[in-house]
């Protein structure tokens, strides 16, 4: 975890920034729950655990300096809530998600899908693409599974 604080540092001191202790804070939380895709609240709520003298104003600039930056990326999966998700080690893409319907589980796929895609836009387009994303909506397996023993039980019972 030091290893990436120190490396957020740096990008912050090449655009100007310093990392104030409220932006460690900040990075610190993110960098516990890298996985879990946390809102603005989230990341305040987790903050304030640890430093209760932090606003939200405060969180707030910081996700989205950060955002800026391209330290994180701010996504949103379709139900209106902004949330951060720290940009992987030397990624030159945001990664992809999966979103179930049903459950609300997201799960992040880190292959870039979209390599070809991308060949095809700037040489039909003359588009120079910088970034991408791609989210899929649709059932997890675990969703599926139950919806499918639910199903047998169903069944079972008529």
């Amino acid at each position: 975890m030091e290893h990436r604080i120190e490396k957020i540092k740096k990008q912050l001191h090449s655009h100007s920034y310093k990392l104030t202790p409220q932006r460690e804070a900040t990075v610190r939380v993110l960098l516990e729950r890298e996985d879990d895709h946390l809102s603005a609240e989230d990341v305040y709520l987790l903050v304030k655990e640890k430093s209760p003298e932090i606003g939200l104003a405060t969180v707030y600039r910081t996700l989205e300096l950060l955002s800026e930056l391209k330290i994180v990326d701010k996504i949103n999966f379709g139900d209106g809530v902004s949330r951060y998700d720290l940009r992987k080690e030397g990624a030159k893409h945001f990664h992809h998600h999966l979103v179930c319907i049903e459950c609300g589980s997201v799960e992040e796929i880190e292959n870039d899908l979209l390599g070809e895609v991308e060949q095809i836009v700037e040489n039909d387009w003359g588009f120079e693409v910088k970034d991408h994303r791609l989210t899929f909506h649709g059932i997890c397996r675990q969703c599926q599974k139950a919806a499918a023993a639910e199903k047998e039980d169903v069944q079972k019972a008529t």
